[in-house]
């Protein structure tokens, strides 16, 4: 599991543009693609989600899952897996930082599922993942939606 995929994207908005979006659990549906519905069921003394639940549909990866969030100020989220049908580990991350005049943000994702299935593939599907995630996150940010 120690192994994880990352990529980053640079957005024209500033970070808490950016996490204010990313915060939005309601709206993933219309930007995330893969989220068909998404449920907040905690949240912290601020007002942020601390467990969330997801209908996922990734093509071969249809899940029902229960999410646990961390939050790290207003720079990082970071995400694990409380409870799934298809999958063992589910850990995640958004990092914000600064960029010019808007904001690099860097996800990380591991996957695991509960069937066997090579390493590659495995890499393979978190990089899709991870590439949608940011290009919705990029336009939706960006469109002001």
């Amino acid at each position: 599991m120690a192994e994880h995929t990352s990529s980053s994207i640079e957005i024209d908005a500033a970070p808490a543009d950016v996490m204010g979006v990313i915060a939005d659990f309601a709206r993933y549906p219309d930007w995330t693609g893969e989220v068909k519905q998404a449920e907040v069921l905690a949240s912290d003394a601020q007002g942020r989600a601390e467990q969330v639940h997801l209908v996922m549909d990734a093509g071969a990866i249809k899940d029902d899952q229960v999410l646990a969030y961390t939050w790290t100020g207003d720079h990082e989220v970071s995400w694990t897996l409380v409870k799934s049908q298809m999958l063992r580990a589910l850990d995640g991350s958004y990092a914000l930082a600064p960029k010019g005049k808007g904001t690099e943000v860097t996800y990380r994702l591991t996957v695991d599922v509960k069937i066997p299935m090579l390493g590659m593939i495995k890499r393979k599907a978190e990089k899709v993942i991870i590439d949608r995630a940011l290009a919705g996150l990029k336009k939706r940010v960006e469109s002001g939606s």
